[in-house]
This record gives structure tokens, C-alpha cells and sequence, in this order.
């Protein structure tokens, strides 16, 4: 939930990548405020992880600006990156030594950070009971959440989390995703990269949408959505002649590949003989009367709205990414 508080956490601004004599990352721009969930979605290899390795200022950008709480990540990064908690790729722990341990080792890096600042942080992760086994015994989602510990220890204002669900189970993933929720309503501003359409649907405020080291939209999740265009579904009969009457009305237009734009759980609920089209929802009232009138029985007028997913391969026509997960 994005907070009341305006202040913006993470700026970047034109940040570019040159590798050899190819732009790995072109001109990414986008800013995370205080309180909410951001998430940064594309496909496995369209630069997210490139992005995040610049944001924690473990490559630097071959152009463009990287501002945490206003200090320059790349001219200072002593003071931006103590602003900063970061989980890149996998959590690294020592499987021999137990949870707390781990903690206290990653404790000893950071000044100021007290006993009581890691049970808060093990409590925080709900690892209490578990803390003193040795990380060999975690499931995965207990390591991620250790790791997340581990990102807390100096209070962060900003958690940026790689791919925080892969190889989570079901309720991990429902785990996960109530505990960056948690998180943000606690003022923190959270970064999640990832490749799965669903995840960002339910969990993000906002999202950027990158491919092929480009940002192709940024924006609140509903409103993206929203921008799209709507379909609305007709089941009439006789079908023929209600077909004609909607393909004369100028404010239709017919869909004739229905499987381009309706998931596939829409297609299997639909009756086979219903038809999609694209018009504005005002016109939809007048076109019923008109249907009525030329003795057309409408049996059901359903409106469907875009997913992420759909709004994705619109914008980077067609190009793969996963929809694992989405029951969940």
C-alpha cells in the first residue's frame, strides 16, 4: 500500500549499460517512494538483474544517475547504499551455522547493530522459533526470509528484493508476498524484481515493464491495465444476424483471433458461439436496444478487462514470459 508520504526513496534517471559494443541497458528511468511496492518486471534476460547490480553499485552505469535518499549511489556510495537492504539473485548463508549466527556475522560488517537489533529483525521474518537450527535444515523459503533478515539488520528505507519467489511452493509464495506487504505498510519503500506477470499483479503498487534493456511503461498496476483496451463478450441468437447489427454499428469492432487477446481461462468459460468485440462500454446500452429491437435475444453482455500479461505481449509483441503461479 503506498503511503501518504510522498518522499521518494530511489531515483534513477537515464541509467544506460555499454557492454563492449552492445547497450545492455538503454535509458531505464523510474522512481520508488516511500510505502510502496514496486515491481520491475520483464523476461529472464531483459536486464533486471543488470539494473539491480547498478542500484547496489556493484557495476556501475555507463551513463544516468542513481539517487538513494538523495546521495548519489555512484559518487557516494558509503552514504547512499546505508539507506539500502538488498537481497541479488540467491541469499548466500553459511549452511553450518544456525540462523542467529549468520546474523551475528552479518551484524559484525555493519556498526551500531545490537543484539536486540537481530532478534527484532528474527521476529520481524518470523524465524523465532527456527533461529537457533542450523540453515542446512531450512526449507528455501526459510533461507529467503533469513536473507531478508539479513537485509534489515540497518534498518533500511529501501529493500530491493531479486526474484524473492523462485522455487517457493504455493504458500511460501502466499508467505512471501503477506511479508513484503507487511513491509511496505511499515513505511519501507520495496523494489521486487521478477519474471512472473501474476506476482506483480497482486502483490505491486506500481511497475516498470522492461524488455530487451528498455523500460516500456511505468505506472500503477490498475491504471496500466485499465489504459488497455477492453473486450466485451456477446452471447445473442440468432447469432448471425446480431453478428451483422454489431459489424454495422461504427463503434464496434469484430475480434475475429479471440485467443490473441482472452486468456485462456476466459475462452474456456465462453460459450462457443458468443462474440468479442472491442467498443466503448457507453455504447454498449444503445447496441442491446438495437440487438432487442431487430428481434436479436441477448443472453449475457460481459465486459473483460486486459491482464498484465496481456498488456505485456501487446508491448513487447509476443516476446515469452511466465505466467507460473497465477492460482496462487
Amino acid at each position: 500500500m503506498i503511503s501518504t508520504n510522498e518522499e521518494i526513496v530511489l531515483s534513477v534517471e537515464h541509467i544506460k549499460k555499454k557492454i563492449g559494443k552492445r547497450w545492455i541497458i538503454d535509458d531505464v528511468t523510474f522512481d520508488i517512494r516511500a510505502g510502496e511496492i514496486f515491481g520491475f518486471l520483464g523476461p529472464n534476460g531483459a536486464g533486471k538483474t543488470t539494473t539491480i547490480r547498478m542500484l547496489v553499485d556493484l557495476i556501475k552505469p555507463t551513463d544516468g544517475v542513481i539517487k538513494v535518499c538523495g546521495y548519489d549511489v555512484n559518487r557516494d556510495p558509503e552514504r547512499g547504499l546505508k539507506y539500502v537492504g538488498s537481497i541479488v539473485e540467491n541469499p548466500e548463508m553459511y549452511t553450518y551455522l544456525t540462523g542467529f549466527e549468520n546474523l551475528e556475522h552479518f551484524a559484525r560488517m555493519q556498526p551500531g547493530i545490537t543484539k536486540a537489533r537481530i532478534e527484532e529483525v528474527v521476529e520481524t521474518v518470523r524465524l523465532t522459533e527456527r533461529i537457533h537450527d542450523k540453515v542446512s535444515t531450512y526449507s528455501l523459503g526459510m533461507r529467503q526470509r533469513l536473507g531478508i533478515a539479513q537485509a534489515l539488520l540497518g534498518r533500511p528505507k529501501l529493500l530491493i528484493l531479486d526474484e524473492p519467489t523462485n522455487g517457493l511452493d504455493p504458500k511460501g509464495i502466499k508467505e512471501m508476498r503477506a511479508f513484503i506487504k507487511q513491509l511496505a505498510s511499515s513505511g519501507m519503500a520495496v523494489f521486487v524484481s521478477s519474471h512472473l506477470l501474476s506476482e506483480i499483479q497482486l502483490l505491486c503498487d506500481r511497475v516498470a515493464i522492461i524488455s530487451g534493456g528498455k523500460v516500456l511503461a511505468v505506472g500503477n498496476v490498475n491504471d496500466l491495465i485499465a489504459e488497455s483496451s477492453n473486450y466485451i463478450i456477446w452471447d445473442f441468437t440468432p447469432r448471425q444476424l446480431g453478428l451483422q447489427i454489431l459489424a454495422s454499428n461504427t463503434e464496434v469492432m469484430i475480434v475475429r483471433n479471440v485467443e490473441s487477446v482472452l486468456d485462456d481461462s476466459v475462452i474456456a468459460n465462453m460459450n462457443k458461439d458468443a462474440v468479442v468485440v472491442q467498443m466503448p462500454e457507453t455504447a454498449v446500452p444503445a447496441a442491446v436496444a438495437e440487438l432487442t429491437s431487430a428481434g436479436v435475444s441477448v443472453k449475457s453482455v460481459q465486459k473483460v478487462t486486459p491482464t498484465l500479461e496481456q498488456l505485456f505481449l501487446r508491448m513487447t509483441e509476443g516476446e515469452a514470459i511466465d505466467e507460473s503461479h497465477s492460482a496462487y
